[in-house]
């Protein structure tokens, strides 16, 4: 129970400190997207003066940048994050409402497959360490990570939906499993790879351990050294790295997305600065921060979990 109050009164401060620097992160990030060339008004074709006119004062573009910046800071404090500039029948919230889930189904299972299968291949690797199975595994590894999604993605496409006919080949199909095999596997495939290399390089350090070769020595069964006590510390650098991973893959993929045809909102962050959506981008900016400080809070609990050693007194 004192364990539990200690790691609770640990993740509130950890919460409290990331206060400024998301602070910090929307200052800056406010500021540069406006000294950008450009605005959200900018036409091939330029807007009447009047209704220019009328659509700074709509959006408080007409008052001074300080000024701007105030009112965006008051406006996020209440849970706003303002009008689309770009979708001007949607405010930030609503756009997310709507392609958030979406992205968060297709990245937590693109997750869990990469750590699923990464693991696994990794201890094989280890346990099969300057064999056949091994140099396989690196090789694909190493495959998985150089060769980007948008390879990736049409290749799987032309195989398993236009070839095959197994598969289809785009849209979301209202969240039917069918639709989201080849984009999940699309994603999870260079984080398969990286999960992979970090599971061998620490499982081979794992299994030459101390209180490994004690487990041996008192006569434990093979399947109980690797799961119960090597693998326990060799997933440390892995849960390390899921952090950011998980933010970014949570937060949706612009080129898996924008291949399958998928809603989700990983399109928002392209189009947003393309079009200078001011709100958008600052919506995205706002989302991928707020991820990437959970998972690494999440990262950092679990060390204590799975490592006795780590307190947070």
């Amino acid at each position: 129970m004192a364990a539990v109050r200690t790691m609770l009164r640990y993740a509130i401060r950890r919460l409290l400190s990331a206060i400024p620097t998301l602070f910090i992160i929307i200052t800056v990030a406010f500021f540069l997207i406006r000294i950008a060339p450009g605005g959200p008004f900018d036409l091939e074709r330029p807007l009447e003066a009047k209704v220019m006119e009328n659509l700074r004062k709509i959006y408080h573009l007409d008052k001074p940048l300080w000024e701007q910046y105030l009112i965006y800071l008051k406006n996020v404090l209440q849970g706003d994050l303002g009008p689309s500039f770009f979708f001007r029948d949607f405010s930030v919230s609503e756009l997310f409402a709507a392609g958030l889930p979406i992205s968060i189904q297709l990245g937590g299972m693109a997750l869990a497959l990469a750590v699923l299968v990464g693991c696994t291949l990794g201890t094989l690797a280890a346990l099969r360490q300057n064999k056949g199975v091994d140099y396989a595994v690196m090789a694909t590894a190493t495959a998985g990570v150089t060769i980007p999604n948008f390879v990736v993605a049409p290749v799987l496409t032309l195989i398993f939906g236009v070839g095959l006919g197994l598969l289809p080949v785009g849209g979301w199909g209202d969240g039917k499993l069918t639709h989201k095999i080849l984009p999940v596997i699309t994603l999870a495939l260079p984080q398969i790879a990286v999960v992979a290399r970090l599971t061998r390089g620490s499982m081979i350090e794992a299994l030459r351990s101390n209180h490994v070769r004690t487990a041996r020595a008192n006569g434990l069964s093979s399947f109980t050294i690797v799961v119960v006590h090597a693998l326990r510390g060799a997933v440390l650098p892995v849960v390390s790295y899921l952090g950011p991973a998980a933010a970014a893959l949570l937060t949706g993929s612009v080129v898996v997305e924008t291949i399958f045809g998928i809603p989700g909102v990983g399109r928002y962050f392209v189009q947003g600065a393309l079009n200078r959506d001011y709100t958008l981008v600052m919506g995205t900016v706002i989302i991928i921060s707020v991820f990437v400080v959970v998972f690494n809070l999440i990262v950092d609990l679990l060390y204590a979990v799975l490592d006795p050693r780590v307190r947070y007194d």
